[in-house]
Order: structure tokens, then sequence, then C-alpha cells
């Protein structure tokens, strides 16, 4: 058992977006036909789509997180202009069936085994999750998918972080938050949870006083 799992733990929540799914892998798989600039397509698609979350949450509104996604892509696409438009059907729907990472699906499997239920908390709508678990395979590692869709308001607030008690009847204390966003990680922290930070990409820490119990650089770091 990992140091991380010698705490006190009732279940293992897990974001989704970034976390247990490859948010890039959907313009990686149209690459050669975006041009040469998708990674940059991808990029500024990624961080408008948390921007628009965060703004909404700021001034009290909500839209489904596949509205902003679309949305999102839009805009990345006025950004990055040598970007083919044509691909935009073929981005939507592959963001509807991201990659999950390699090692996701034995590691909800391990935790399981010690008796540690998973889940996952995201900012994705039902549809959105529902398509992403079932085409991944991971619907049989997961014991609940909670959207915030259910309060009608996005990650840092508290409300999205109170469907994991509420749903499970734990204590925040007693929930292992596992996020690559260090944000995310932050909001966790200062909710009561127990966050640990996927750092996959070694970015410098920040939030300081909202800090992860621990960090690691891929999902077996949990086991």
């Amino acid at each position: 058992m990992s140091e991380i799992l010698s705490r006190p733990a009732a279940v293992a929540v897990f974001d989704a977006y970034g976390t247990l799914f490859d948010v890039h892998s959907a313009v990686m798989r149209h690459a050669e036909r975006v041009g040469p600039d998708a990674a940059k397509l991808s990029d500024v698609w990624r961080a408008k789509q948390l921007e628009y979350t965060w703004v909404l949450s700021l001034t009290g509104r909500y839209e489904p997180f596949w509205e902003l996604t679309v949305r999102a892509l839009d805009y990345a696409f006025e950004v990055v202009s040598a970007a083919d438009r044509t691909t935009r059907a073929d981005l939507l729907a592959a963001y509807r069936s991201l990659s999950a990472y390699p090692e996701a699906a034995e590691v909800l499997e391990a935790l399981r085994a010690q008796g540690i239920p998973t889940a996952i908390l995201s900012n994705g709508d039902p549809g959105m999750l529902a398509s992403a678990v079932g085409t991944s395979g991971m619907t049989g590692h997961l014991d609940a998918v909670l959207s915030v869709d259910a309060v009608k308001i996005f990650k840092t607030h508290p409300k999205a972080y109170d469907l994991v008690v509420a749903h499970f009847g734990v204590t925040g204390a007693e929930v292992i938050f596992v996020s690559s966003n260090r944000w995310d990680v932050a909001g966790a922290a200062a909710y009561g949870f127990s966050p640990v930070w996927v750092n996959r990409l070694g970015r410098p820490d920040e939030y300081p006083g909202l800090n992860p119990v621990a960090v690691i650089g891929d999902l077996r770091g949990l086991v």
C-alpha cells in the first residue's frame, strides 16, 4: 500500500478531464488533418473551456459543460486560424470518447481490491461523462460518476465537492481526491478533502496554503 493510502480513506474520488482522460487526445487523433498548429489549438481549447466555467460560476450562472466545450473549440479556431476547421465535427465527436490514461483502469481496480470505492467528480455533464466512461471501458471500474450538473455550479465551488460527501455519506477528511488540475486540488484542499496532485508535466507548484497531501507523476503513485 502506498503512503498516500496509509491515511484513513473511505473513498477515492477522481477528476475526469486531464486526470483519468487525456483532454488532448481528441485533437491528437486528428492532428495531421488539423495541421501543424494542432497542439496550440488543443491548448487554447482546453484553456478557454476552463475559463468559461470559472467566469460563469463567479457570476452565478451555469451552462452545461458540453456547451462550453463546443464554444471553446469555436473560439480556438478563431485564435488558431491556420487550423483546418473542417475537422470541427470530428474533434467534438472525439472529445466525447477521450482516451483514458493507460494506467487508469489498473489503478482504479487496485484501489477497489483494497476495499476503497472509486468515483468521478467532474465538471462534465452526465451525457459527456457516460460517453467517456463507456467508450474507454471504465464503467466497471467505478462505483459512482458524479457531475456538477446536479448542483448547477462548477468546481471549485464547495457545492460541487458536497456531492461526494452526500453520495457516500462520509466526511471530507475521509476522501482522497485526485486531480491533475492544481486549481482543483486547491479547491479540494479548501473543502477539507485529502487532495493528491497528478503532476504529469512537472509544473511548478502554486496556491500556497491549499496544498496537496502528495504529488505524483501519474496515477500509479497512488498504489
